[in-house]
């Protein structure tokens, strides 16, 4: 069977590295790919980096593993898209692009008669994701942004679907797991547990850095996650990740009070306590200031370090330790 994607057609054992022009009404952006169809029967994954800009860890390493696949070492089929959303990646450095103000991790599956953004995200889920049997969604924190590299899956209620991405996410091997308790919103890797595709998100790297020590760790991780799927033979240098490891689960998210100057009081990893104060937002007019408090007790996993803000912005994520109800007889 051929891997086809737009004017590309990869046959078994072959590489092929090349950019496809999707149309988006008003512009027309040009998406790199590279498909390697390996000589063996396997499933179909599919990985997409550079869905937001001033995230490069993911960019980068998308471009090096489609370099260093052998399609004489692959089983099954891998399609690889370093850059989903050039947009947001080449004219702009945050989650909005700037061809519309949207942020097209907020739409997916997205909409082919909608906003540019939109239709690059129903691009990618017509061209590329639909019909994988696995996908992972590549991020990083921006330039203003503070994080635990942590890997996210959303619960479906479908016992088989959870299965397989629950394993996905711990064969990355980083030390967070953090579930969704649903699948829904306009994220990725929710939008396609939605069509029934195992889907994780991993997000390594922070504050929108360019480093090497993050880019060999995502390597490592994806590479286990290949091993894992049964598309690599060879298990990753390193080792395999944890399968048994605690999970996590987001248990609050704190919203700016008002407009104005954010002056954060935690660091990335930092334990809250529920009223805990983490930081204020300054009128930068007249003065005045909003205590920002932590609604939870958890660990703080994401965290705004902009100095401006405006009102409603995210500023902190927490999560907390997933504890299983206990069960009686």
């Amino acid at each position: 069977m051929t891997l086809t994607v737009g004017p590309f057609v990869a046959e078994a054992g072959s590489k092929i590295r090349g950019v496809i022009d999707a149309d988006l009404g008003t512009i027309t952006v040009r998406i790199p790919v590279t498909l390697i169809h390996g000589t063996r029967p396997g499933p179909r994954v599919v990985i997409t980096g550079g869905v937001h800009g001033g995230e490069f860890v993911g960019v980068d390493a998308t471009t090096r593993l489609a370099g260093l696949l052998d399609p004489a070492e692959v089983r099954g089929q891998v399609i690889i898209c370093p850059v989903a959303n050039p947009p947001a990646v080449y004219q702009g450095r945050l989650n909005v692009s700037p061809v519309d103000g949207v942020n097209i991790n907020r739409v997916f599956p997205g909409d082919p008669d909608g906003s540019p953004t939109e239709r690059i995200a129903a691009w990618l889920f017509e061209n590329l994701i639909s019909g994988a049997d696995a996908y992972a969604d590549l991020h990083s924190g921006g330039i203003d942004q503070t994080l635990c590299d942590f890997v996210g899956y959303r619960l479906t209620g479908d016992p088989d679907l959870d299965a397989k991405a629950r394993a996905m996410a711990h064969a990355v091997g980083y030390e967070y797991v953090i579930f969704g308790t649903d699948p829904s919103g306009g994220n990725s890797h929710a939008a396609a547990a939605r069509q029934g595709i195992p889907a994780v998100l991993i997000e390594t790297g922070q504050l929108g850095q360019r480093d090497e020590a993050a880019v060999e760790k995502l390597l490592g991780a994806l590479n286990r996650l290949l091993h894992q799927l049964d598309v690599v033979a060879v298990p990753p240098s390193g080792g395999p990740g944890s399968t048994d490891g605690p999970e996590w689960v987001w248990v609050g998210f704190v919203e700016s009070p008002a407009t104005g100057l954010w002056y954060p009081d935690f660091t990335r990893g930092s334990d809250v306590a529920s009223g805990q104060t983490i930081g204020r937002v300054i009128d930068p007019v007249d003065g005045s200031e909003h205590k920002v408090v932590a609604p939870v007790a958890g660990r703080i996993i994401y965290g705004m370090q902009g100095l401006t803000v405006r009102q409603g912005a995210h500023l902190a994520e927490i999560a907390a330790p997933f504890t299983p109800p206990s069960s009686t007889a």
